[in-house]
């Protein structure tokens, strides 16, 4: 996995282990979810949820986040994404969080200094295909929701066959892009949205 764009252009990133059940995103669809998401990034606050060795949170800093905040469950993949870390040289502008995210994100969320520009939300196939709708909207999307700055965006990644709802919680689809086997919901806040 290289970084494509901005101050790590070319880069190469640990990529996680091959007897992981893993989700790569392809160049050209990375490239064209950012060339969306580019205007919003520069000094952005952002969240990558289901990080794995961290692809989309690296890109993001690259192209001009001013912070992310990785989360996943796997520690062999969190040693990998530290590694890339401290590769690129961004300790000062990450955190890590370990852990189950349905149990745990709000509790994360609570400390963050500011809003959340983009957050990044890439389950494994299975655990999206599993999902209850509502319940996965009151432990991820509405704490995602509370903590998301007024023009902010979730861009949730799922199988394209997988029926997303047009609202989850104070989050409406904003657009949808489909690339092969997969699809890239934007979820942005409802006029009565309850962001900060």
């Amino acid at each position: 996995m290289r970084i494509l764009a901005g101050e790590f252009k070319g880069r190469t990133l640990l990529s996680p282990p091959t007897a992981l059940t893993t989700r790569p995103i392809t160049a050209a669809a990375k490239k064209s979810l950012f060339d969306i998401l580019a205007p919003r990034l520069v000094d952005a606050v952002v969240a990558d949820l289901y990080c794995g060795t961290g692809t989309m949170g690296l890109e993001a800093l690259s192209r001009g986040a001013g912070q992310c905040t990785f989360a996943d469950r796997d520690r062999r993949v969190l040693e990998l994404l530290r590694r890339n870390i401290q590769t690129l040289g961004v300790q000062d502008r990450c955190e890590v969080w370990s852990g189950d995210i349905p149990h745990r994100l709000a509790e994360w969320l609570g400390p963050l200094a500011g809003p959340l520009d983009v957050a990044f939300v890439d389950p494994p196939y299975a655990d999206a295909r599993s999902w209850s709708w509502p319940a996965a909207t009151a432990v991820i999307f509405d704490p995602l929701a509370a903590h998301l700055a007024a023009d902010g965006l979730v861009v949730l990644r799922v199988p394209a066959n997988l029926p997303v709802p047009e609202h989850l919680g104070a989050l409406a689809v904003r657009r949808t892009k489909r690339y092969g086997d997969m699809a890239v919901h934007l979820f942005g806040l409802t006029a009565g949205g309850d962001g900060p």
